[in-house]
């Protein structure tokens, strides 16, 4: 088995030694982690990134990209590069451009939302529509959040925009709000036990599905229900929020879930939508971003567009 060899080194790297196209390079490899996606995002062969990968490591005097189970994984000390990197180039980018303007009926653009598949089923029709008709040639790219990144996704450029349910306190990250949800319970429609309304008993009594992203902790509802003294049976914990109505259309369990994901879905399944049998807190849906981008034109524009799509839910 080969071994990537790199001189250990202390020394402050010499910028005579790096180039642009190095750090371009380098911004790639650490974006995609891997070889053969960034060279297809810079246009270049994988031969070619590959040579300017062994560069970067004679520079850096670290392996940068490692072999992991999973594919290639960066080293320690090229997650301490990556955001400082992509934010040099994109105050470098900046600085060549005297007066950075967006039109969106011309503009060719590529943003990045993370969100949850909720949330994107939620504003991304709306957005879509609204970018056929006013950006024919801006693109989307959707991912899942990763909350303990999201300051650093954002604060780099990874990540335009964050939409989800509550804010991530962090200083530098700006947010607003996009629209406010409750909460509305649903079974299929031939329940053998439920018809028409819940009963708190009886709500207590049937076993339940809890859509929990993180795989873990407990939800809204069960908080409600601890401060009374009460508990539900989780008898299907999922971290997914659109799988969950599929999940009650062949069951006896109750989901209890945003409002317009359980209206979306009964229109199309058979399922009964029913107010809950406990008052329960709504939630305001917000979208995050940096404060480095908090006047760039086309960022300023993608929000501005969030704001105008969303604005029926309002």
């Amino acid at each position: 088995m080969s071994r990537i060899h790199v001189p250990a080194s202390s020394a402050p790297v010499d910028l005579s030694r790096v180039n642009l196209n190095l750090l371009v390079a380098l911004d790639a490899l650490l974006t995609e982690a891997s070889v053969t996606k960034a060279a297809a995002r810079l246009g270049l062969t994988q031969s070619a990134l590959s040579h300017a990968l062994r560069q970067l490591r004679e520079v850096f005097g670290d392996a940068l990209l490692i072999r992991g189970r999973g594919g290639m994984v960066l080293t320690p000390r090229a997650q301490q590069l990556a955001v400082p990197i992509r934010r040099g180039l994109l105050e470098l980018q900046r600085a060549l451009h005297d007066e950075p303007l967006f039109e969106p009926s011309t503009a060719v653009h590529r943003f990045t939302l993370a969100t949850s598949d909720y949330f994107a089923s939620i504003i991304l029709p709306p957005l879509l529509a609204l970018l056929r008709t006013e950006a024919p040639k801006v693109d989307l790219d959707v991912r899942p959040v990763d909350e303990r990144r999201t300051p650093e996704l954002l604060e780099s450029g990874a990540v335009d925009l964050v939409i989800q349910a509550f804010p991530t306190p962090a200083p530098a990250l700006r947010q607003q709000k996009l629209f406010e949800e409750g909460f509305s319970c649903v079974v299929r429609k031939d329940h053998p036990e439920v018809n028409r309304r819940l009963e708190l008993a009886q709500y207590l009594r049937l076993p339940h599905v809890l859509i929990s992203p993180r795989g873990e902790g407990e939800g809204i509802v069960d908080q409600v229900l601890a401060k009374q003294g009460l508990s539900r049976r989780i008898a299907l914990r999922l971290p997914f929020f659109l799988t969950a109505p599929l999940v009650i259309t062949r069951s006896d369990l109750v989901l209890t879930a945003p409002r317009r994901m359980v209206e979306g879905f009964a229109q199309a399944w058979r399922l009964q939508v029913l107010e809950p049998p406990l008052p329960l807190p709504t939630f305001n849906t917000v979208q995050l971003w940096h404060e480095r981008y908090e006047d760039d034109p086309a960022h300023r524009w993608l929000r501005e567009a969030l704001m105008r799509a969303t604005a029926p839910l309002r």
